[in-house]
């Protein structure tokens, strides 16, 4: 068969050239792309998308996807996931793929190295932990939530500010074991440099308190406050102004004819007749009165002592209160708020009124409680019941309740002659003398 000829004849040894482009090396499959990364969908079998220099893309069923790194160490080969997708993108697992490989370099395997990295921060982290829980602070507030249900509002608020403003800011973030005398005592320089004795005897106090119970708790072995005793600069002690026995007859006809708001008067009227505290008295409330049984009881929550506290009304007691309902009626507050009934008379009421009066640095509405304590006592009455009356706080538990349950008829026999008492003095009429024998007689 006869060839056809060339349409163009080829000179003699020419041969066609060919086109040639740059070929990835046989080892290494073509790098992946963002898109090809975001777009690869599961398949009933997991699959890997490789990227080259041993990183790869590993596919699940699932759909969840992971950066992988396969290396060879010590003639074995392994592989490291480096990380989730979409957590960790293309370029950061290419980063994480570059450290691992300088690791290699260096003769460490990745894998042994990152569990040891991940261990050094799992017990740093438990270390911090641990120093937290045994920080000061942490034991202080753990301390207090434990106290909080034994005391009032109050006083747990003013723990609290002690703790924060005076002592938290310098040893809070220390563990208890690592604070030591002296650091205590410059807390209580600093607060003592405020001209603040008393809160700096506070501040030892709630130290004491927080150590000891860190001890207990089995957190420190050691209280550094306990050192601490007769560091504190002696504060002269101010006795709450109390007016004299024969100053008590003017006094109770000043108050009775002063110029002061008639809630006021018979909130101090009432006060007296009961030797509350006045804190008692501005929230009482009319469900905690009795008047058939003549008793009025103060939940335990608004005592200082967290104490339920049981105070039997004189006839004089029982007329305040009969007024008081006439002028106000007898739901919620006993004594409402002079501008907002809705709220308790404020806290400076009584004692701003006996200033009014005359009395300014004279008496005080606490004056009240030590005087009547004098008086009943020197008439004879039983110290005991006294003291309970008064509501202070019985250490013994047996005690204590016996004091409850005891002293409540004794109580009524003071109440009604300390009623009596301060009607007849007041009167001019024949004044009740002070002794045994005729306190018994008058009631």
């Amino acid at each position: 068969m006869q060839r056809r000829p060339a349409l163009y004849p080829l000179k003699s040894g020419y041969r066609p050239s060919r086109t040639t482009y740059p070929q990835p090396p046989e080892h290494e499959a073509p790098m992946l792309t963002a898109i090809e990364v975001r777009n690869a969908k599961p398949k009933e079998k997991p699959y890997k998308l490789t990227d080259g220099g041993g990183l790869f893309l590993y596919i699940a069923p699932t759909g969840r996807k992971s950066w992988r790194f396969r290396y060879r160490f010590a003639g074995s080969e392994s592989v490291m996931v480096l990380g989730e997708y979409p957590d960790t993108g293309l370029e950061a697992a290419r980063e994480k793929r570059g450290d691992a490989k300088k690791l290699l370099k260096a003769g460490k395997n990745p894998t042994k190295e990152r569990k040891a990295e991940k261990q050094a921060i799992i017990e740093a982290i438990e270390q911090e932990k641990t120093i937290l829980e045994n920080s000061f602070e942490m034991i202080a507030m753990e301390w207090h939530q434990h106290q909080d249900a034994r005391w009032t509002p109050a006083h747990s608020n003013a723990t609290l500010t002690i703790l924060q403003r005076n002592i938290f800011p310098t040893i809070g973030a220390l563990p208890v074991e690592q604070i030591t005398p002296p650091m205590v005592l410059h807390i209580l320089r600093n607060v003592e440099a405020r001209g603040a004795l008393e809160i700096a005897a506070k501040s030892l106090q709630r130290m004491n308190s927080v150590f000891r119970y860190a001890i207990q708790t089995g957190r420190a072995t050691y209280n550094p406050a306990a050192d601490m005793r007769g560091v504190l600069r002696a504060k002269k002690v101010q006795h709450h102004p109390m007016i004299e026995l024969d100053e008590l007859p003017a006094f109770l006809r000043t108050l009775t004819g002063g110029d002061i708001h008639i809630t006021t008067k018979l909130a101090i009227q009432f006060t007296i007749l009961t030797a509350a505290r006045s804190g008692e008295v501005r929230g009482a409330t009319w469900n905690e009165i009795d008047l058939s049984r003549k008793i009025w009881t103060v939940p335990a929550e608004r005592m200082k002592m967290r104490s339920l506290h049981i105070v039997p009304l004189s006839e004089q007691a029982m007329a305040i209160l009969n007024r008081a309902k006439v002028l106000y009626g007898d739901k919620g507050l006993v004594f409402p708020g002079i501008h907002y009934p809705e709220r308790p008379l404020s806290e400076n009421t009584m004692l701003f009124a006996l200033y009014r009066i005359g009395y300014h640095s004279k008496a005080t509405m606490h004056g009240f409680r030590a005087l009547f304590s004098t008086i009943a006592n020197e008439s004879g009455f039983h110290p005991d019941a006294i003291e309970r009356q008064l509501a202070h706080r019985e250490k013994n538990a047996v005690r204590a309740a016996y004091h409850r349950a005891e002293y409540l008829p004794e109580r009524t026999k003071i109440m009604e002659w300390w009623g009596k008492y301060l009607y007849h003095i007041e009167n001019g009429a024949e004044i009740i003398p002070i002794g045994r024998q005729v306190a018994e007689r008058s009631v």
